[in-house]
């Protein structure tokens, strides 16, 4: 096994761009630090393998995340392959995780020696031949395929060329926890080290006592990222105050949301952080044995986490006495199953020991009984990274990003009707208009922005008279939002607000677990109400019906109110609120649903009514042919009419109609 003790880092260790060789070679030997002078062979291999000096060979990072991989990175990472090997072209290709820009994968990086890191976006098999003639071959930029380059003190060369950093997706972020992600390969602890990894756990396991840790937590202001928000230093508090012959950790990588894709980014992209984060909490509250519990629809990340958790064994990071501090911690991953509820922390720490994913009430809570009956810290994937970059960089630097309340930086995943979708890293307290149009780029093709959804199921519908809300815990709260995990999903003029409701109210009610009646029956009631606003009068067949339709109008927001204020859980308790947020910015569309029996938007198709405009009608006979109920009746080059009473709406008239001549109101 290799092993290093502290003294690796406390005295030989300066940063990623000025290392000491023999730090190095003590990590590839495990030895001690010593004054003999390392192997210059091993060290230069290592130094290569590490990207810490200049490189003699040109390096080739592909983005090999889910979402690059689903671009069609495996195929333009092997086209790479193959085609310097054809040329003899001597290169090192990296698999690295996503750097965040999903709306210009794949994302391919270049680095010659002597010259910037070069990124080429939206690559495609059939692009590799250039890309390798023009940059491997003759040393130049091929600006069709070029994203930036990465800011560097290297020698001027291709000085007009964009900066990565001055984008303005990247411009007005702060890439704190998401530094390494795009930048090294996931799967090398090497190259984790090269970057300060691990330096964090060497301070704190070798220069802090639990208490300071915690004290250190506390001072830096960290907050839970998985939702509520809650202080992470006064959990890990509980926890550490709590007597008992064994305490546990727990990494919550249950990630569900609807949209949310950063916890899976963060380990695909850079699983030691996490990992380091997990053992200074480990030490700080006492635990020795952890869990990560991923969701088995991440198998990318679960392979990643694999080979991170073997190569912390291998070094001596988990274990019996790491760094030589005394201080045992192990810990294993547990696939989820893929219920939305065993993201709630009881639930998850029933499906641990077990049993059915079911919430349990609190308290007590899981830092004084928890996990077999133990006390239990658990915290999300991006909580644990925070904790790491806390005592990489100090809890006083740490404290001064974001606002009095909120302190740090905060990851979300930005996807929707936006035009660069991706992953962004931003300080808290920036306003979600600069994260959707800014950073965004705000509604493409001409649309106009309507609402953007924050916090998942749990959160709310937010219009553009409040999108200049500061993103904080307290501010979300006073609009009727939440943080949440980091969702952020943007819609335009295209999106009913009832429909969408009703989406989030199908997801929920379907994902309850039915312990608790508010949660299980309420949000079917809910359900049921906003299915019969959505619903052509055609299928009411009696007055009953129609008077159902008004009088769940009238118990709507009363119905979300009690389910807020009666369900177990905190999913429960918030499960309402993308009623109870559309209902507060958004009523007119519900009023234009149960009085006109309209949907402004033109997005619920039952309420749609399909019209031949007679002047421009042909009679050709195309929509007649194409309807699926015969609805469309006309002789041949005369105008044609649609039958109501028989439309089902499928919209292929509209579809296959070559003269505009379909109306739809």
């Amino acid at each position: 096994m290799n092993t290093f003790s502290s003294t690796c880092f406390e005295n030989c260790w300066h940063s990623a761009e000025n290392p000491c060789p023999k730090f190095v070679t003590c990590i590839a030997q495990g030895q001690q630090c010593s004054e003999g002078n390392p192997d210059p062979k091993l060290l230069e291999s290592l130094k290569r393998s590490l990207l810490l000096i200049e490189h003699d060979i040109p390096v080739i990072l592909v983005g090999m995340g889910t979402c690059g991989l689903a671009n069609g990175a495996q195929a333009v990472h092997d086209a790479l392959k193959a085609e310097c090997q054809v040329r003899g072209i001597t290169v090192s290709i990296i698999p690295v995780g996503c750097m965040g820009f999903c709306a210009r994968e794949v994302i391919v990086d270049v680095k010659l020696p002597g010259h910037p890191r070069i990124s080429y976006c939206e690559v495609k098999k059939q692009d590799v031949p250039l890309i390798v003639e023009t940059t491997l071959v003759h040393g130049e930029v091929l600006e069709d395929k070029l994203l930036g380059l990465y800011e560097t003190d290297e020698q001027d060369v291709w000085t007009a060329l964009p900066i990565l950093d001055s984008l303005p997706f990247f411009a007005k972020q702060q890439k704190v926890n998401l530094e390494n992600c795009g930048v090294i390969d996931p799967e090398s602890i090497d190259q984790y080290l090269a970057r300060g990894g691990y330096s964090a756990l060497s301070y704190v396991v070798n220069g802090r006592t639990p208490q300071l840790t915690i004290n250190d937590v506390l001072k830096a202001g960290l907050r839970g990222r998985g939702g509520g928000g809650f202080p992470t230093g006064k959990k890990w508090q509980f926890a550490r105050d709590t007597q008992a012959d064994k305490k546990y950790l727990i990494c919550n990588a249950d990630e569900g949301d609807p949209g949310a894709f950063m916890d899976r980014a963060l380990l695909e992209g850079d699983p030691h952080r996490v990992v380091e984060g997990m053992i200074i909490a480990a030490y700080a509250i006492g635990a020795s044995y952890g869990y990560i519990y991923c969701r088995a629809e991440y198998p990318l990340a679960i392979r990643r986490l694999e080979k991170t958790l073997q190569s912390a064994r291998e070094y001596g990071l988990l274990g019996k006495n790491i760094l030589g501090s005394g201080f045992d911690f192990d810990m294993r991953i547990k696939k989820g199953a893929g219920a939305f509820v065993c993201g709630e922390e009881t639930a998850l720490m029933q499906s641990i020991e077990g049993r059915r994913g079911m919430p349990r009430p609190r308290p007590p809570f899981p830092a004084t009984a928890g996990l077999f009956g133990k006390p239990t810290v658990i915290n999300n994937v991006e909580t644990f990274a925070n904790v790491t970059t806390i005592f990489k960089h100090g809890p006083d630097w740490y404290a001064g990003i974001g606002t009095e309340t909120s302190k740090g930086t905060k990851i979300f995943a930005l996807s929707g009707k936006v035009r660069n979708v991706g992953l962004v890293e931003v300080p808290m307290g920036v306003t979600l208009r600069e994260i959707v149009f800014d950073i965004g780029g705000g509604v493409p093709d001409g649309g106009v922005f309507k609402a953007v959804q924050i916090g998942g199921p749990s959160g709310g519908a937010l219009p553009e008279s409040v999108i200049d809300t500061p993103i904080d815990y307290e501010s979300l709260k006073q609009v009727g939002a939440m943080m949440g995990s980091g969702g952020l999903v943007v819609m335009d003029n295209s999106t009913c607000m009832v429909d969408l409701a009703k989406y989030f109210m199908t997801f929920i009610q379907s994902e309850s677990c039915g312990k608790c009646i508010p949660c299980r029956e309420g949000t079917k009631r809910l359900l049921e109400i906003l299915e019969r606003l959505t619903t052509s009068y055609r299928n009411e067949k009696t007055q009953e019906e129609s008077l159902l339709r008004f009088q769940g109008m009238v118990y709507l927001e009363r119905l979300a109110s009690v389910i807020k204020d009666t369900s177990l859980c905190g999913l429960g308790q918030t499960a309402a609120n993308p009623v109870l947020s559309t209902l507060q910015y958004f009523r007119e569309e519900y009023e234009a649903h149960l009085y006109e029996r309209r949907c402004p938007a033109g997005a619920c198709r039952e309420l749609l009514t399909y019209t031949i405009d007679t002047e421009k009608c042909t009679g050709c006979g195309v929509c007649a042919r194409k309807c699926p109920e015969n609805a469309i009746i006309g002789e041949k080059k005369r105008a044609h009419y649609i039958l109501e009473d028989k439309c089902i709406r499928c919209d292929q008239c509209r579809v296959n109609c070559n003269f505009d001549a379909i109306c739809v109101n």
